[in-house]
């Protein structure tokens, strides 16, 4: 492991290729069948089926309620299993649906726009499995349908790593299991709900660039950025942090059908965006043809796809687990790394899984990465070390990708996402380190670090990161801004004495270093639930230099049942979670 900076750096950004790059990216994007020596070589086929576990429906494909309940039935408590589901809806009007969604299980509509695929139905996520607590409810997405709940609420109780996006709900949505059991956390994202969405017993929430009827209540942490209806700036009573636009977001690509092909549409970018993307009919931006797509199914090696990649191809994975043996390597310009199905990587030897290069407008979507039990340096990387080009016209971006350590099996990684390029949008990603499950351990899934951020001008929008062995997040670079943050520090720890940063009680779950300038956060909460030592002490749950342009708006931390506590907020500043209750403590800014 390297050591991280400790000093501010001088970055010199890079505002144009030189004629040599851009010699070299006109080149890559040609698809070639010739090895750098000139050998010919077979090419990596574009194009192709969808493999066995995308099912693809239209209004006449019978029994459609019989194969959403069989794979439901497979899915709903399967945890940590290695099935994987894509339920692909053709354009049509579905009636009579109740499509429960259970685990690594993606329901997507194939219309262009939300409103081409209605279902007079549902689409569930309830907690009947966990005697109705949806705490656990992971890994699953609903995307780009349009419902007419049956009762006039739909209900989609989830946690984290289950994002719903360019959703149209015709009534109302409730976000809360049967019988009100507790739930921690999800993500709406360029979605349009009629009616009013309830929270209930959710106790935290983030919702992007979209619609909403109504908001009914809070527990902990509800933000909002770009939300036409979302209620006003309230926190910490009721507990609302609200932004009027969001600053810069470009939409998750998705498969769609244009009469009978296949193709991607990659959305465009959007500044001060509010409101769904979809609202005017078509939306802005780029369709690409499956033919230029290396589709990605179980079996294929790392080699296989990096060289689909070098000859110019995309990538779509399908629904399955991937092992490999040596790094994915993206280093072309506005590649798409798209997953259907909550595909998964892991990296069996101790390699990195995916490195980007400092190159412009790759979008990475829909992918788990899960450590292997050999201890990787890093998970992600998203451009080199000392990356210094200048994106902020076309950013990388991370759009539900997850990342995953340990609670499949044994699993390690130092650090698990590390960003060098400068102006990546990091939209919703859950990095986790299990504290259940298999294979999980104050030592067994070591993993001292989450998020590393070295690049300017990052922007993460739904940041959830948890459980990590000392920092969860570390933020060197300029400008970073954060819109909502959530976060538990790992339960797991043994004693004080295992989680003493010198001098420090405990490691912050976000820690800005001392040689920024510039950062700024709104709607960040950190959860202590120290069960194994309920005596620990956390002295904050955030850290950041005292400066003027370093600021925080609604911050929280809470103790969980009094299991550890916390001495401050941010800093030194803040009053102590105290006692056995669920006590928050709140700083609504800093400084």
């Amino acid at each position: 492991m390297h050591a991280p900076p400790t000093a501010p750096r001088t970055r010199r950004r890079t505002r144009a290729l030189g004629f040599a790059a851009l010699a070299v990216a006109m080149l890559m994007s040609v698809p070639t069948a010739q090895t750098a020596f000139g050998e010919e070589v077979q090419a990596v086929p574009g194009g192709g089926d969808l493999g066995p576990n995308v099912h693809v429906f239209d209004p006449s494909t019978p029994d459609i309620q019989g194969k959403v309940d069989e794979i439901f039935k497979k899915q709903e408590s399967d945890q940590f299993g290695t099935d994987r589901y894509a339920l692909m809806f053709k354009p049509g009007t579905y009636d009579n649906i109740n499509a429960q969604i259970g685990f690594y299980t993606q329901i997507a509509g194939l219309g262009l726009n939300p409103n081409d695929t209605t279902f007079n139905g549902d689409v569930t996520v309830d907690a009947g499995w966990f005697d109705g607590n949806a705490t656990q409810n992971f890994w699953r997405s609903a995307e780009n349908l349009t419902l007419n709940p049956v009762s006039g609420t739909n209900r989609w109780a989830v946690s984290q790593a289950a994002p719903f996006r360019r959703m149209h709900v015709k009534g109302g949505l409730n976000l809360a299991p049967d019988g009100y059991g507790w739930a921690s956390g999800g993500y709406i994202a360029d979605s349009k709900i009629d009616g009013q969405v309830g929270p209930y017993s959710q106790q935290q929430w983030y919702t992007r660039d979209s619609s909403v009827g109504g908001w009914g209540n809070g527990v902990w942490n509800m933000t909002f950025s770009g939300v036409e209806g979302a209620p006003a700036n309230s926190f910490p009573e009721p507990p609302y942090t609200t932004l009027d636009t969001t600053p810069i977001s470009r939409e998750k690509p998705f498969l769609y059908l244009d009469g009978d092909d296949y193709k991607v549409f990659v959305p465009e970018k959007r500044e001060n965006a509010r409101g769904v993307s979809w609202a005017n009919g078509t939306p802005a931006g780029e369709s690409i043809p499956l033919d230029q797509f290396y589709v990605v199914k179980e079996g294929a090696d790392a080699a296989t796809i990096n060289a689909a990649v070098e000859q110019g191809l995309h990538l779509l994975f399908t629904p399955g687990v991937y092992h490999i043996d040596e790094t994915i390597n993206i280093d072309r310009a506005d590649t798409v790394a798209l997953g259907l199905g909550l595909a998964t990587i892991i990296p069996d030897n101790g390699v990195t899984a995916i490195k980007v290069g400092d190159v412009s407008g790759v979008k990475l979507a829909g992918l788990l990465v899960d450590a292997g039990p050999v201890n990787s340096e890093t998970l992600i990387e998203v451009g080199p070390e000392n990356a210094s080009a200048d994106h902020s016209a076309n950013p990388t971006s991370l759009q539900d990708v997850f990342v995953r350590i340990g609670g499949a099996g044994p699993g390690k990684a130092t650090t698990s996402i590390v960003v060098n390029s400068d102006d990546t949008i990091i939209d919703h990603t859950w990095v986790w380190r299990a504290d259940h499950g298999e294979g999980w351990g104050w030592e067994t899934n070591r993993a001292d670090y989450g998020v590393r951020v070295n690049g300017d001008d990052v922007l993460a929008t739904g940041l959830f990161v948890e459980h990590f062995n000392k920092y969860d997040v570390e933020w060197y670079g300029e400008r970073g801004r954060t819109i909502f943050f959530q976060n538990e520090k790992a339960y797991d720890a043994p004693n004080q004495e295992a989680i003493q940063n010198g001098d420090t009680k405990g490691y912050a779950a976000y820690r800005v270093d001392d040689s920024v300038e510039q950062h700024e956060g709104w709607g960040m909460g950190s959860y202590c639930y120290y069960n194994v030592d309920p005596t620990i002490i956390q002295e904050h749950g955030f850290k950041a230099p005292v400066k003027p342009g370093v600021k925080f708006h609604s911050l929280i931390v809470v103790s969980l049942g009094g299991n550890g506590q916390y001495e401050h907020v941010i800093n030194d500043v803040g009053s102590p979670t105290s006692g056995p209750d669920t006590i928050p403590s709140q700083v609504v800014n800093f400084p």
